[in-house]
C-alpha cells in the first residue's frame, strides 16, 4: 500500500496548479457581498460619469417612471390605451363593487379603490400592462382575519377603520421592501406555494358566494370547507328559488362568454364587457319586475361623489392595532406576491423588463395613498391585466383612463346601480374565481417534482379546511422545510470515467462510467456549512465503506486513494473547515490520501488561513478531477513497477521527498 504521506513525485509536472487567491481587505470584500445581495441588478450605472443635472433627472425618473415615457407620448399610443382603459373599467367597476362586499365593506369602496391608487400606480409604477384594482384573495383575507375580532355588522364603523388601517400598513411594509430593496422575500412564496395557495382562496371565494346565490341572509363568518357546508345545509328552507334561478342564469352567461373569447381570441372584449352587461341586465331586471320584494337582495344605496379623506379613521391605539399591523403585512406580502408575478409574465410576452423593487415602492406608494382616501388593499389582479394586454394598451396611461371612468361613475352613476342584484355580484365573482383554480399547473408539478406538488396540494388543503392564515402558514412552513432538507442534506454521488477520456460523470447517470482502479472520486453538490458538515462526514466515510465492500468482494486492489468534487461547493464555513481536516485525519488512519479537485477561490482562500491546506498538501490540489486521477494513477504505477523491481514502499517514499 502506498504511503499515505507520499507527496505529488517532484519528477513529473502537473498540468495545472490551484492557486491561493490573494487576500482581499474585510471591508471591501464585505461591501462587495453586500451588493450582490441588494443591488444584483446594478441600479447605479445609470449614473455614472453623468453631469449633477442628469443624474438627478435620472433619479426622479427612476422613482417617478411616468417622467421617462411621459415626454415621448403620442396621440397613437392615447387612442391605444383609451380603448384600453374604457375595456378595462367596464370590468373593474363590477368586480370592484363585488370584492368589496367580499371583504364585507360597503361596496362603494370598491369604486373608490379604483380611482385613487391607478392613478398613483400610472406614475410610479414601471409595467406598461398592469391594470391596479381590489383582489379576491386580499378581500377574502381582509374579511376572514379582521372578522374573526372584529364584527363587520356589529361594529361596521371600527370594522372599516381597521380595515384602512391594515391597507396603510401593507403600503408602508411593501414600500419599505422596495426602498431597503429587500424583494427577496416574496421569493419565499414559491411558485408552487402560489399556485395552492390562489386555487384553495379561489375555492373558498366561491364557497361563500354560495350565500348569495342561495339568497341567504345569515350565513357562516368561519371560510373552511366544513363550516360553509354546514351553514348551507342547515338552512335549506331558507334557500330563495328566485336567486338560485338568477344566479345560475348570469353564471353560465359569464363563463360562456369566458370560453367564446378562448376560442376566439380577437372577441376578447366579451368576457370583459360580461360582467359590466350581467350588471345591467340584471339591474333591468330586479326594477321591472320588483325582485327585491320576492327575496332577490340588491346592494341598495350607494354614496355619491369621490372618495373623501379617511386620515382619521385611521387606528394607531391598541389593541386593534396590532391586530390592523398583522392583517396589513399578511396582505401586502401576498398582493406584492401576485402583482409582482402578473406584471412580470406580461412584461415578458412584450420583452421588456420590470424592477421589483420600484414595483413594490409603487404598489407601497398607492395602498398608503389610497388608505388615506378610504380605498382598502389594491394590487395588479390577473384578469384585469389580462384584459388590458389583450385590448392592446401601450403604457400604463390605460389605468389614467381607468380611473377617469370610474370617477365618471362615481359622480353621476351610482344611484344606477342601486337595484344591483347581490346574486350578481356573486357570479361574477365566480366566474373570476374559477380562473384561478390552476389545476393544469398542480398536474404539471406532480409530474416533474413531487415534493412541489406536496407543497401545493398542503397550501390548497390548509385554506379549504383550515383557514386562509393556516394555508398560507402551511405552504411557506413546508417550502422552508424543503429549502433546510436540501441545506443540510446536500447531495453527493461517485463518479466515474467515461471510456476513452478525460471526463469524469456521475456513474448512476451514466451506465458506461468506469471505476478507476485504487481511485474513489466522490462529488459534493451544495457549499458546506455547520447544518451538513456532520452529515458529510458521515457520508462520506459510508461512500468508503461501500466502496471498499465492493473491492473486496470483486478481489480487486485495495483502495488508495479518496478523491473530493468540490467543483459545486461555492464556500464553506468553519464547520466545514473542521470536518474535512477530520476527514483528512480519518482517511490517513486508514491509509487513504485525500485529494482535492476543483475547489473554488473562496475555499482556497479559507482551507489556506485555517492550516487545513497546509495539512492536505498543496500538492494534492488539482484543478480537474482528470488530473487528480492521472497524478493518483501515476503514482499507483510507480509503486506497482518500483516494488516489482524490488523497492520496498519506504524508500520509494523517500525517493519521493516524503
Amino acid at each position: 500500500m502506498v504511503n499515505s504521506e507520499l507527496a505529488y513525485p517532484a519528477g513529473v509536472e502537473c498540468a495545472h496548479r490551484v492557486p491561493v487567491p490573494p487576500s482581499k481587505p474585510f471591508l471591501e470584500t464585505f461591501q462587495a457581498n453586500l451588493k450582490e445581495a441588494f443591488f444584483p441588478d446594478d441600479p447605479l450605472r445609470q449614473f455614472k460619469n453623468q453631469p449633477p443635472l442628469k443624474k438627478l433627472l435620472n433619479g426622479l425618473q427612476y422613482f417617478i417612471p411616468i417622467l421617462s415615457w411621459a415626454p415621448k407620448y403620442t396621440l397613437d399610443l392615447f387612442k391605444s390605451d383609451l380603448i384600453a382603459g374604457i375595456t378595462i373599467a367596464s370590468l373593474a367597476i363590477p368586480q370592484g363593487i363585488s370584492y368589496a362586499k367580499l371583504a364585507n365593506l360597503p361596496p362603494v369602496l370598491g369604486l373608490y379603490s379604483s380611482f385613487v391608487p391607478p392613478l398613483v400606480y400610472a406614475m410610479m409604477g414601471s409595467s406598461k400592462d398592469l391594470a391596479v384594482g381590489t383582489v379576491a384573495v386580499a378581500s377574502l383575507l381582509i374579511a376572514s382575519m379582521l372578522g374573526k375580532e372584529v364584527s363587520a355588522v356589529q361594529n361596521p364603523g371600527l370594522y372599516l377603520h381597521l380595515a384602512f388601517t391594515a391597507t396603510f400598513f401593507a403600503g408602508v411594509f411593501q414600500a419599505t421592501l422596495g426602498f431597503l430593496r429587500l424583494g427577496f422575500i416574496v421569493d419565499f412564496l414559491s411558485h408552487a406555494t402560489i399556485v395552492g395557495f390562489m386555487g384553495g382562496a379561489a375555492t373558498v371565494v366561491c364557497l361563500q358566494q354560495l350565500k348569495g346565490i342561495l339568497g341567504l341572509e345569515h350565513f357562516t363568518t368561519s371560510t373552511d370547507l366544513v363550516s360553509v357546508m354546514e351553514s348551507v345545509f342547515t338552512q335549506t328552507q331558507k334557500w330563495r328559488w328566485e336567486s338560485v334561478v338568477l344566479g345560475c342564469c348570469f353564471l353560465f352567461f359569464l363563463l360562456s362568454t369566458r370560453y367564446f373569447s378562448k376560442l376566439r381570441p380577437r372577441f376578447f372584449w366579451a368576457s370583459a364587457a360580461a360582467p359590466l352587461l350581467s350588471v345591467i341586465l340584471g339591474s333591468l331586471l330586479v326594477y321591472l319586475t320588483h325582485a327585491e320584494n320576492h327575496g332577490v337582495q340588491v346592494i341598495g344605496y350607494l354614496k355619491k361623489g369621490l372618495n373623501p379623506p379617511s386620515v382619521t379613521d385611521l387606528v394607531f391605539s391598541p389593541p386593534h392595532m396590532a391586530l390592523a399591523l398583522k392583517v396589513g403585512i399578511i396582505t401586502g406580502i401576498i398582493a406584492l406576491a401576485e402583482g409582482i408575478a402578473v406584471g412580470r409574465s406580461f412584461a415578458m410576452f412584450k420583452n421588456y423588463h420590470i424592477d421589483g423593487n420600484k414595483e413594490m415602492i409603487a404598489f407601497g406608494m398607492m395602498n398608503m395613498a389610497g388608505s388615506l382616501t378610504s380605498c382598502y388593499l389594491t394590487t395588479g389582479p390577473f384578469s384585469r391585466t389580462a384584459v388590458n394586454y389583450n385590448a392592446g394598451c401601450k403604457t400604463a396611461m390605460s389605468n389614467v383612463i381607468m380611473a377617469i371612468a370610474v370617477m365618471i361613475t362615481l359622480l353621476f352613476l351610482t344611484p344606477l346601480f342601486h337595484y344591483t342584484p347581490l346574486v350578481v355580484l356573486s357570479s361574477i365573482i365566480i366566474s373570476a374565481m374559477l380562473g384561478l383554480i390552476d389545476y393544469e399547473a398542480a398536474i404539471h408539478l406532480w409530474q416533474v417534482d413531487k415534493i412541489d406538488f406536496c407543497v401545493c396540494i398542503g397550501a390548497y388543503l390548509g385554506v379549504v379546511f383550515g383557514s386562509v392564515e393556516i394555508g398560507l402558514v402551511l405552504a411557506v412552513a413546508i417550502s422552508l422545510l424543503r429549502v433546510l432538507i436540501f441545506v443540510a442534506r446536500p447531495r453527493t454521488t461517485v463518479l466515474g470515467n467515461i471510456p476513452n477520456s478525460m471526463i469524469y460523470r456521475r456513474m448512476d447517470q451514466y451506465p458506461a462510467a468506469q471505476s478507476v482502479p485504487g481511485v474513489f472520486i466522490i462529488q459534493i453538490d451544495a457549499p458546506i456549512y455547520f447544518t451538513n458538515s456532520s452529515y458529510l462526514r458521515e457520508r462520506i466515510s459510508r461512500w468508503i465503506d461501500e466502496e471498499e465492500d465492493k473491492i473486496k468482494e470483486k478481489g480487486e486492489n485495495s483502495l488508495q486513494y479518496v478523491i473530493l468534487d468540490m467543483g459545486a461547493v461555492g464556500s464553506i464555513d468553519t464547520s466545514g473547515i473542521s470536518m474535512l481536516g477530520e476527514v483528512r485525519k480519518v482517511l490517513e488512519r486508514r491509509g487513504l490520501q485525500l485529494v482535492l479537485a476543483n475547489p473554488g477561490s473562496e475555499v482556497m482562500k479559507k482551507l489556506d488561513k485555517a492550516k487545513v491546506l497546509e495539512a492536505i498538501g498543496q500538492s494534492w490540489v488539482f484543478l480537474t478531477v482528470g488530473e487528480a486521477v492521472g497524478a493518483c494513477s501515476f503514482l499507483l504505477h510507480t509503486c506497482k513497477t518500483r516494488t516489482a523491481n524490488g523497492v520496498d514502499a519506504d524508500t520509494l517514499a523517500n525517493d519521493n521527498n516524503v
